[in-house]
């Protein structure tokens, strides 16, 4: 019954500004703080992590000096690895990452100072940390030896040492990079919109990020990357794609992975996910991920004009990085986590709460009567 401008699932509608990122969905680009991500991926995590939270690239002295605010955060309180190891063996990672964070606000010095600088020091903690819950949830969950980061080690090359136990090859080094830094920013999406209206009411960091942690658990969010790796093992052979996935859109299956509510041409990010995806292919002798998912993707832009997304090919790469299933999310999260902090920080500097209208679509004029009556 409103007169307001309104779309289902708020498509097109702009519900806000921001200097963060930038999606040209007609062009393919997406740009972070002006930088386009095919130019940024020649970078670090760390320095993209630093423009996105400082609107600038680094200096190397910048770098190193951010580098070191990270590493100086790069361990869990006592208490949070007990909490930890509490937990059941078998709890969903995402679930277990919400409720870890949410309980790292205890221990932060800053919880109830929204400034700028103490919520850059909040931010700078979860970005930190993250990689080493996720890693540890892996490490308790199936009794193996625990790791901690190791000096000198990126974030990339310690996340893969402590979920692993190995030190990882320069080349896997370099892809878990450009993932994290392909994943690090995407404008209102649902998890950063999450943490914006959070944000916008003066709560926490730690309530908006907790937001945002849940928002990207759903499966249309980022659990659709793990949803893509489960088609690609029910497939299986290449030689039945093409058969499987005709079959799959013929009979309305929905298929992971594809389509985007701003690209309207490939996704950025899928460009080096796909790469990645083939090159991790030849190097351990599993190409047939790479080769199903090449013809799935055919297969879809032939019959429904739909693209891959960044969860496509991120869901074969991370497989054959050795990389559970069940973590793929979660790593989004620890790439996201520098994203979503920014936005928080940008919410707050300049805030008016967030507060849609809605069209009403239910009966109006309606009589009381007493319960006797009815």
């Amino acid at each position: 019954m409103a007169e307001l401008q309104q779309k289902k699932g708020l498509e097109d509608i702009i519900a806000g500004e921001s200097a963060i990122s930038f999606i040209d969905g007609i062009e393919g680009r997406l740009i972070y703080r002006g930088y386009d991500i095919h130019d940024l991926v020649q970078g670090s995590f760390e320095e993209v992590s630093y423009l996105l939270l400082n609107g600038d690239l680094p200096t190397q002295e910048q770098l190193d000096e951010f580098i070191g605010q990270l590493r100086a955060e790069s361990h869990l309180p006592r208490e949070i690895i007990a909490q930890m190891m509490a937990l059941p063996a078998e709890s969903n990672p995402m679930e277990a990452l919400r409720g870890i964070v949410s309980s790292l606000s205890f221990f932060d010095p800053d919880q109830n100072d929204n400034g700028r600088e103490a919520n850059y020091r909040k931010a700078i903690r979860l970005i930190a940390k993250t990689p080493l819950i996720v890693a540890l949830i892996h490490r308790l969950r199936s009794g193996g030896d625990i790791y901690m980061p190791k000096p000198g080690l990126s974030i990339a090359a310690n996340f893969l040492w402590m979920l692993l136990g190995a030190e990882a090859t320069p080349e896997h080094v370099k892809m878990m990079d450009v993932a994290l830094i392909l994943h690090a920013d995407h404008e209102f999406n649902a998890s950063t919109f999450t943490a914006r209206v959070i944000a916008a009411t003066l709560s926490d960091m730690y309530s908006a990020i907790v937001g945002a942690i849940g928002a990207l658990k759903g499966p249309l969010h980022g659990g659709a990357n793990e949803q893509v790796m489960k088609m690609l093992l029910e497939v299986k052979d290449p030689s039945v794609a093409e058969s499987w996935i005709t079959d799959a859109l013929a009979s309305k299956k929905k298929i992971m992975g594809f389509g985007h509510r701003v690209y309207k041409t490939e996704d950025p990010r899928a460009t080096h996910l796909r790469k990645m995806s083939e090159q991790l292919g030849q190097e351990t002798g599993q190409t047939q991920w790479y080769q199903m998912s090449r013809t799935i993707e055919q297969v879809v832009l032939e019959q429904k004009k739909l693209y891959p997304n960044v969860d496509f090919y991120s869901a074969s790469a991370y497989y054959m990085m050795g990389i559970p299933i069940d973590l793929f999310t979660p790593i989004f999260a620890m790439s996201r986590m520098v994203g979503w902090t920014a936005h928080v920080i940008e919410q707050q500097a300049d805030n008016r709460l967030i507060r849609p209208a809605s069209d009403y679509t239910g009966k109006i004029d309606q009589k009381y009567e007493p319960i006797a009556q009815r």
